[in-house]
C-alpha cells in the first residue's frame, strides 16, 4: 500500500473517531501532498523515456 494512501486513510479514522481532529487533518493534507508530488514525479519520468 503506498505510503499517501495510509497517511489519508489514518487522517480520515482520526477525523470521524474526533480524536485528535487537527492530526487528522494535518495527516490528510501531507497525504494529499505525497499523492501529488508521487503523480507529478511519476508524470516527469515518462516524459523523459
Amino acid at each position: 500500500m503506498p505510503s499517501w494512501l495510509i497517511l489519508i486513510i489514518i487522517g480520515v479514522v482520526l477525523v470521524i473517531l474526533g480524536v485528535a481532529t487537527e492530526i487528522g487533518q494535518f495527516l490528510i493534507w501531507i497525504g494529499v501532498a505525497v499523492l501529488v508530488i508521487s503523480l507529478v514525479l511519476g508524470l516527469a519520468r515518462r516524459t523523459r523515456t
